[in-house]
């Protein structure tokens, strides 16, 4: 059944960025709906610790920080609605939004906020052993790794944090860096140098996951100035190389995106 409301503006995702500009539309007596496929709050509301928001000089947990940003912006009359956003039509002056569980949403604008997604190894046996040993989010899945031996693949900061979380369970923790040198912040890398179960080993990648059955034994390293490989034993595997922005669903919308599939906003 189509929808015969017209909202004045649909916000594609509830993430902080989606709900921070809720909070300014709402307060502007903007009729605002928020269309969210997953968890509120986004990536952030599962990141364990967030010490760089303004307003939380000792750190706030991910879901809490998600919880206070929805309930100010419930509290100016945002609503949150969920769905997966399918696509985009422009109907002449009103944008027509579909979900894939077939209802229809329509508003005289539309504000795209839907933020990122983990990015894959393409490495051999990453996707055999994805969730049976293979994982992308330190606070889901590091608790079922304590006392453990894992591998962590990254240099920047969300690498350096999540290791840093996972060596307060795992036994020893192994962390691969593609680079000869971290991009994390200082603050960060001095931290894991004082973190006596973390070792850091510098232009290494992985070539290979391998286990048994569903549980995820070593993998087998590159590293990129030797040319030789080696094995380390692992439980697990930790991978924080970086986000690749969920803009799929764009393609065919008229929404231009540049060549990494992020929104083009600017048009010189």
């Amino acid at each position: 059944m189509e929808e015969t409301k017209v909202h004045d503006l649909i916000i594609i995702g509830a993430g902080p960025a989606a709900l921070s500009a809720a909070i300014y539309t709402c307060r502007e007596d903007i009729g605002t709906l928020l269309l969210e496929r997953g968890v509120i709050g986004g990536l952030a509301a599962i990141t364990d610790q967030v010490e760089n928001y303004p307003g939380f000089p000792d750190g706030v947990s991910g879901l809490e920080l998600a919880d206070r940003l929805r309930a100010q912006a419930e509290r100016f009359g945002a609503k949150i609605d969920y769905g997966d956003v399918t696509r985009i039509e422009d109907a002449g002056g009103v944008k027509k939004v579909f979900t894939a569980d077939d209802k229809q949403h329509s508003a005289h604008t539309v504000l795209i906020a839907t933020g990122n997604n983990y990015k894959r190894l393409e490495a051999e046996g990453e996707k055999e052993f994805y969730g049976k040993g293979v994982h992308y989010c330190a606070t889901c899945d590091g608790p079922l790794y304590k006392g453990k031996r894992l591998v962590a693949v990254g240099g920047g900061n969300s690498a350096a944090q999540e290791s840093l979380f996972l060596a307060k369970m795992a036994d020893h923790i192994d962390i691969l860096i593609r680079k000869d040198e971290w991009r994390a912040s200082d603050i960060l890398v001095e931290r894991i140098k004082q973190t006596p179960n973390i070792s850091v080993h510098f232009n290494s990648e992985i070539n290979k996951i391998s286990g048994e059955g569903n549980f995820v034994k070593k993998v087998t390293v590159a590293n990129s100035k030797s040319n030789q490989q080696s094995e380390i034993a692992a439980d697990g595997v930790f991978v924080f190389i970086g986000l690749v922005p969920n803009t799929q669903f764009l393609a065919g919308s008229g929404v231009e995106l540049d060549e990494r599939g992020f929104v083009k906003t600017d048009k010189q």
